[in-house]
């Protein structure tokens, strides 16, 4: 009898482990897409990364502007090639996966450069995972203002 508490117990333990182990890493899954994603920004410009991460349905939250809805909605946006002389890139700084493991959130500071203009802010992405298994951001929304 002993053995099978014992067992039990040994089974109980690796469960919660392995689960705890599986919320770790599914959010550092998320915080990977969010880094690919400012990578995207830099590589390819932030125009065309903002496209790439979008969901079908994802929604954009800008300033004095209604909310942008849908993904062409977002390219018609974003239209055209991104300037040069601007560097926007992001780290996020935590973030949560729900325990569905398809929705999560990030939120972070980024950093806007134009020549000698350097702007700080915060932001916030929503992710939901694809039919594919790939995070895009369904709802994205960011605030200005951090001082040096």
């Amino acid at each position: 009898m002993k053995t099978i508490k014992n067992t039990l117990l040994f089974f109980v333990i690796l469960a919660v482990f392995s689960c705890h182990q599986d919320e770790k890493s599914s959010v550092e899954e998320l915080f990977e897409a969010d880094r690919q994603f400012s990578k995207a920004a830099e590589t390819i410009g932030f125009r065309k990364a903002f496209v790439e991460f979008a969901r079908a349905d994802a929604v954009l939250l800008r300033e004095n502007s209604l909310p942008i809805v849908g993904k062409m909605a977002i390219k018609d946006l974003f239209s055209g090639e991104s300037p040069e002389n601007i560097q926007f890139f992001w780290q996020p700084l935590n973030g949560e996966v729900a325990v569905s493991g398809e929705l999560g959130y990030t939120y972070g500071i980024y950093t806007i450069k134009s020549d000698s203009v350097v702007q700080k802010g915060t932001y916030i992405s929503v992710w939901k995972k694809d039919k594919d298994g790939n995070w895009k951001y369904i709802l994205d929304s960011g605030n200005e203002g951090i001082g040096e």
